[in-house]
């Protein structure tokens, strides 16, 4: 069987109509993406997502009825937006099998490899974090979170605890506790990221040293390493937070940081923190430094 997928690109404040017209026409499947290649936080469950450009896809079954379907919708759209929509075919496939054809055992820095489940490298010195996509987006396939595996794998984490702010799938507290660190608190606001990480931790044997919470939930404590691979905007607002939670000499990474932002998060660190030079992959960087001991409390 195959199937038809009518997509259009919309701006943000059309993309819910866009929506019920497409549930309207009887569509199988309503999905969102970016439009633009904007950054975007993983939103709430049941939120619309808040890029300015949104691509929303419907999906139809390639019969008589779908195609009806979709040239009506077809038209609809037309009318109410100013993009035109684009009409593809699509074979039928084992659709949760699709992603082994891209997502391979992947190593970050010197040992450190993020691998699907059923599946190690050839490397006997390897550390292994095994974790399949799922509902938290990080499989260590972005820029930024490779460039926080990347640290985590050059840092000596062997009995420190650390703080993974902004934890999505769990990828990087995992990946802490496998290379050593005797406790590491994961914080999300997202009950969908809190719920895939404690499953991830799970998997990986690792559930024990990790504390899943939301931001409310931070027990009392210093930490010795802090990560935040997040977004330039909540930075700016999380370094009195961020101070408080390290210990004088901490290590800090804050990743989710575009090229063009990197002078902006590191004024807001400047009281505080020692940053080191930036890190960058494509057109995303990572900075790192360490708490100074007369920087701020807990905001």
């Amino acid at each position: 069987m195959s199937w038809l997928q009518i997509t259009v690109a919309v701006r943000r404040a059309e993309a819910e109509a866009v929506e019920a017209a497409m549930e309207a026409a009887g569509a199988a499947a309503v999905t969102f993406a970016d439009a633009a290649d904007e950054p975007q936080l993983e939103p709430p469950p049941g939120a619309t997502p808040l890029w300015q450009a949104v691509q929303v896809t419907g999906l139809f079954s390639d019969d008589a009825t779908g195609q009806a379907q979709v040239r009506e919708l077809d038209a609809a759209l037309r009318r109410l937006v100013d993009t035109a929509p684009v009409v593809a075919r699509l074979a039928d496939q084992v659709w949760e099998r699709v992603w082994l054809d891209t997502f391979r055992p992947t190593r970050f820095g010197r040992r450190l490899w993020v691998c699907p489940h059923g599946q190690r490298p050839d490397d006997p010195q390897a550390v292994v974090v095994a974790l399949d996509p799922g509902l938290a987006f990080g499989t260590g396939h972005h820029p930024t979170t490779a460039l926080c595996l990347a640290w985590l794998d050059a840092s000596p984490l062997a009995g420190e605890t650390l703080i993974d702010y902004g934890c999505g799938s769990g990828i990087l507290a995992i990946a802490a506790a496998r290379l050593g660190a005797a406790r590491i608190v994961a914080i999300d606001h997202d009950p969908q990221a809190l719920e895939a990480t404690r499953a991830n931790a799970a998997a990986n044997g690792v559930a024990e040293r990790i504390l899943v919470c939301d931001p409310d939930q931070v027990p009392a404590m210093t930490a010795d390493r802090l990560v935040a691979n997040i977004l330039a905007a909540p930075l700016f607002e999380l370094a009195g937070r961020f101070a408080g939670y390290l210990r004088p000499g901490g290590a800090l990474a804050l990743s989710g940081i575009l090229a063009e932002q990197v002078e902006a998060v590191a004024a807001a660190y400047a009281e505080g923190f020692a940053l080191n030079p930036p890190q960058h992959r494509e057109d995303w960087v990572l900075l790192g430094g360490r708490r100074l001991a007369d920087s701020g409390s807990r905001a």
